[in-house]
């Protein structure tokens, strides 16, 4: 009789256990990751910035002056890296081996170390995604990393192209949507950009701005849902929302590859980027809002929100300021994309961030460029080796990409990893943090090449052809 009665309590709890052990083994978490840093000689400095811009037989003294304003704009200072066809000379007949050996400096290094740091073989790798946007070749770039590593022959392999900026989190998304149906797997998630076949050498200026911004970096991201490696994660994910404006015609055309009326390919900006951009960011947070922030302060700008506009309470007209939610009710720290020190004022702007908030991202911007969509870990990096992140507290990532594309995502931090200083951790950020943030971000480029704001056309042709 007790055995009938105890019966459906045991199949009760065992089920009870059955679940929560299911969504444990759901999560999302990494474990580790490793952004890349090329050798020293490949630093792009202002000496060989404008070299670089000097031998552009294409170029007269209108778009130079145009680039001038450009780089001492951007927030970019003197030691980020490009790719070495640039050093060489060859930017503008780059061949495929040179696609071929930046993306395997990238892979030998970046991929290695964070492996080794995990102590994880590469046959134990379950799932493998890799995103370079710009380079795409036979065999695959997954298929080469896999041939490198000697990887398992079931291993699971998505190779992702033209995503553009926000491919990390495009990739972080594909791997948790197969961790919600697969337990106990490793993943590792391979971010990059191939700069040396997309080195722009003519003068349309839409065209021309993206070499002020984009730099050579990487990183390898090494993600599980495995219960047994939960005490190890770093960071776990929360949520993550995408949203893609490609159906917008405006949108779709403000970041494009395509070729100039000369035929030199490049990457292309419009002057309507900034509207795709905001427009994308704004329908990104009607989704992420109800799900980082917690519900008070919803309420808050609801009650607000309601009475400026049926009470007039604040209004503009009455000297009131406008209601904006305060995202540090549910966010810590902010892991913006450096798509540009425009980009980074912007979101600052829309989401009411202090200097801190922003500095991390200024501060990448500054030492390692715009690195595409690795640029987030980087940022990252820095807020780690400020030992910033404590456990328990949100990063909020936000990125953007051609498309039009708008991706964000929270992560919760499990494990603080000791930055900064001289520890072995992996951080690119090690061995030059404690002079950042600099006490200024000025960059040289003026005080050395600005004499050309007072030349004339003809003057400075005979400065080039010498």
């Amino acid at each position: 009789m007790i055995m009938y009665i105890l019966l459906p309590f045991f199949y009760l709890i065992f089920n009870l256990f059955k679940i929560l052990y299911s969504r444990r083994n759901k999560q999302c978490c990494i474990l580790d990751y490793q952004c890349f840093k090329p050798s020293e000689d490949q630093k792009l400095s202002t000496d060989l910035s404008g070299d670089i811009i000097m031998r552009n037989k294409h170029l007269g003294l209108e778009e130079y002056k145009f680039l001038l304003k450009a780089i001492v704009s951007s927030g970019i200072g003197e030691q980020t890296y490009a790719p070495k066809v640039i050093f060489e000379g060859r930017e503008s007949c780059p061949t495929l081996n040179d696609s071929i050996s930046e993306m395997d400096d990238f892979f030998n290094t970046a991929i290695g170390k964070v492996l080794a740091r995990s102590n994880v073989s590469p046959s134990d790798i379950d799932v493998l995604v890799v995103n370079v946007s710009m380079f795409s070749g036979t065999p695959s770039l997954s298929a080469r990393i896999i041939n490198r590593y000697k990887m398992r022959e079931d291993i699971k392999v998505y190779n992702l192209t033209g995503m553009g900026c926000s491919a990390s989190l495009i990739s972080i998304d594909l791997v948790q949507n197969i961790f919600k149906t697969q337990n106990d797997l490793y993943a590792l998630v391979v971010t990059s950009e191939s700069l040396s076949p997309n080195w722009y050498v003519g003068y349309d200026r839409s065209m021309i701005l993206s070499n002020c911004l984009f730099r050579v970096g990487g990183c390898a991201i090494l993600l599980s849902n495995k219960v047994v490696s939960s005490p190890l994660a770093m960071l776990k994910l929360k949520c993550l929302v995408r949203t893609h404006h490609g159906a917008r015609d405006e949108a779709y055309g403000c970041c494009f590859q395509k070729e100039d009326n000369e035929g030199s390919v490049g990457f292309y900006l419009s002057k309507t980027l900034p509207k795709a951009a905001t427009h994308a960011f704004v329908d990104n947070l009607k989704v992420a809002c109800p799900k980082i922030l917690p519900i008070r302060e919803l309420l808050r700008f609801s009650i607000s929100t309601l009475a400026r506009k049926w009470l007039g309470w604040g209004s503009s007209k009455s000297g009131g300021s406008r209601t904006i939610l305060n995202f540090k009710t549910g966010v810590d720290h902010f892991c913006l994309h450096t798509g540009g020190k425009a980009v980074i004022d912007g979101i600052g702007h829309s989401l009411n961030l202090s200097e801190d908030d922003l500095e991390p991202a200024r501060m990448t911007l500054h030492r390692f460029g715009n690195t595409s969509a690795s640029s987030l870990w980087y940022v990252l990096g820095y807020m780690e080796a400020k030992k910033r992140l404590k456990k328990g507290e949100k990063v909020l990532m936000i990125t953007f990409g051609a498309g039009f594309k708008c991706n964000s995502s929270l992560w919760e931090v499990v494990r603080e990893r000791n930055g900064g200083g001289d520890g072995d951790d992996g951080n690119v950020w090690n061995e030059c943090i404690n002079g950042y943030p600099p006490e200024t971000l000025a960059n040289p480029f003026m005080e050395k090449y600005g004499w050309v704001n007072s030349e004339d056309p003809a003057t400075f042709s005979a400065k080039k052809r010498k």
